[in-house]
C-alpha cells in the first residue's frame, strides 16, 4: 500500500523518488499524482518521509491540483534562460534544469528513478547527471521494485475500484452472451440478419460498444478466439473467422477504468449449441483444477506450491505442460495466476521456479486462470479465470465479481 512506501525507501536505502512522464499509461505517476491528469514533461519527487511534489507547465496547474499534492510550476525555474545559456544543447540545459529543481527541493543522495519516457534518452541523461554532478545519485530497480511490493496489498479504496470495474466487465459478458444468443444458427454458423455470417470482428465491434457504454476502457484489447485461435492463449482472434457452433471460444477481457486506472482480468469459454466430447472432457478437468485451487488457497500460502498443484493435477488428468516439457505447445502452456491493479501484470508471481518465494497475503488481487490447449491437435483452448481478492477476515479469496461457469451457450 501507499503508506508502506516510506518503509521501502528507508529499507533500500532510497532518499527520494523520481518519476517522470506523462500520467496516462504510466502507473508510478498515477499512483503518486492520485490520479491527476498530467501531461508529458511532468516530474514527481518525493523525499523519503514527506508528501510529493508535482513539477508542472502552468498549463496544467489546474489538473496537477487535482493530485492533492504540492504544485510547482516549472517557470519558477526559468528552464528557457537556461536552454539559451546552453546555446540550444538540451542535454546540457536538462541536466542543469534538474540539478536546480534537486536542489531546490532539498534533494541529495540516492534517488529511485521511475516513470514511462524514451528508453534512451532516459537512459542518456541519467548517465550524463550522474557524472555532472556528485550530491544525487540516480539509480533504478531491475525486478521487485518498491512499488511491486506496495502494489501487492491494495487499500479498501483501491479493492472496491477493482470491484466496480468487475461489476461492469459482468455486464460486457452478460451483453456478449445475450447477443450470440440472439442469432440464428445456417450451416453451423451464426448469421446476421443479412444471412451473412456474423464474425469476431462483429462481436469485438460490440463489445468495444458496451465497454464504452459503462465507462471502462480496453487499452490492451480483448481476446475472442475461436476455434484452433482458441488453442493458442494470447491469440486475439481473427476478425475475418466465422462464429461457429462447437467451436471453443476463449473470452478474455481485461479492461481499466477510463483514463487510467485500475484493471480487472475476466476469461470464460464458451461452445455455441453443443460442445465436442473431447472439449467437454478437458473443460471438466479445467473445472476440477479451479475449484481444487479456490478450495485450498489460503492466506500466508505461496504461490509456487499451487502452481506446481496445477501442473500436477492437469498432468494427471493427461494434459502435457511446460513444467515437465518446457517446449511443449500443448497442453498446461502458461502460469496459473499473476496479480491485478495498475498494470494487468503485477505481483505476485505463481511460477514454479527457484527464487519465487511470493505469498498470498492480506488484500492481494490475483487472478486464477488454469487452461489447456490444443491448437493443432484439436483446434481449441479452454480457459477459465477469476479475479479474486484474499479477504484478511476469513484467509480466503473470494471473486471480485462472477459469471456462470457453463460451458455451452443454447443456441435457438
Amino acid at each position: 500500500m501507499k503508506s508502506d512506501l516510506d518503509r521501502l525507501m528507508a529499507d533500500r536505502g532510497f532518499d527520494a523518488i523520481l518519476v517522470t512522464g506523462a500520467s496516462h499509461n504510466n502507473p508510478v505517476m498515477y499512483y503518486l499524482a492520485n490520479g491527476a491528469t498530467l501531461g508529458e514533461g511532468s516530474m514527481l519527487l518525493k523525499k523519503r518521509g514527506e508528501r510529493p511534489s508535482l513539477i508542472v507547465w502552468s498549463a496544467e496547474r489546474d489538473e496537477a491540483a487535482k493530485s492533492g499534492l504540492n504544485v510547482i510550476d516549472v517557470a519558477k525555474y526559468n528552464l528557457r534562460d537556461i536552454l539559451n545559456e546552453e546555446k540550444g544543447d538540451r542535454l546540457k540545459a536538462a541536466i542543469r534544469g534538474r540539478e536546480i529543481i534537486f536542489s531546490d527541493l532539498g534533494i541529495t543522495g540516492k534517488v529511485a528513478l521511475y516513470g514511462m519516457e524514451e528508453q534512451g534518452r532516459s537512459l542518456v541523461l541519467t548517465n550524463a547527471f550522474n557524472a555532472y554532478q556528485d550530491k544525487v545519485q540516480i539509480v533504478g530497480e531491475y525486478t521487485d521494485t518498491i512499488f511491486d511490493a506496495a502494489w501487492t496489498t491494495k487499500d479498501p479504496d483501491e479493492i472496491e475500484r477493482i470491484r466496480a470495474v468487475g461489476q461492469k466487465t459482468m455486464q460486457v459478458v452478460g451483453n456478449t452472451a445475450e447477443f450470440l444468443q440472439s442469432h440464428r444458427a445456417s450451416d453451423g454458423v451464426l448469421c446476421k440478419a443479412d444471412g451473412k455470417p456474423l464474425t469476431v470482428g462483429d462481436v469485438k465491434r460490440e463489445i468495444r460498444r458496451w465497454m464504452m457504454d459503462v465507462n471502462i476502457e480496453d487499452p490492451e484489447g480483448v481476446i475472442f478466439a475461436i476455434g484452433r485461435d482458441a488453442g493458442v492463449p494470447h491469440s486475439s482472434g481473427e476478425d475475418s473467422d466465422p462464429i461457429a457452433l462447437g467451436k471453443t471460444i476463449v473470452y478474455d477481457i481485461f479492461p481499466r477504468e477510463a483514463g487510467g486506472g485500475y484493471f480487472f482480468d475476466f476469461t470464460r469459454t464458451w461452445c455455441l449449441g453443443f460442445a465436442p466430447p473431447e472439449v467437454e472432457k478437458s473443460y471438466r478437468d479445467v473445472m476440477d483444477t479451479f475449484e481444487m485451487l479456490m478450495s485450498s488457497m489460503k492466506m500466508g500460502d505461496g504461490t509456487r506450491e499451487h502452481e506446481r498443484a496445477t501442473w500436477e493435477m492437469l498432468e494427471s488428468r493427461g494434459h502435457p505442460s511446460i513444467w515437465s516439457d518446457p517446449h511443449t505447445t500443448r497442453g498446461y502452456i502458461h502460469s496459473l495466476g499473476h496479480g491485478v491493479g495498475l498494470q494487468v501484470h503485477e505481483r505476485p508471481f505463481f511460477g514454479d521456479v527457484e527464487g519465487n518465494t511470493d505469498t498470498f497475503v492480506p488484500n492481494s488481487v490475483v487472478t486464477i486462470e488454469p487452461g489447456v490447449y490444443y491448437p493443432d491437435d484439436g483446434g481449441y483452448g479452454i480457459r477459465i479465470e477469476d479475479c479474486v481478492w484474499m479477504n484478511p477476515a476469513t484467509g480466503r479469496f473470494e471473486p471480485l465479481a462472477d459469471y456462470s461457469k457453463e460451458l455451452v451457450l443454447p443456441i435457438g
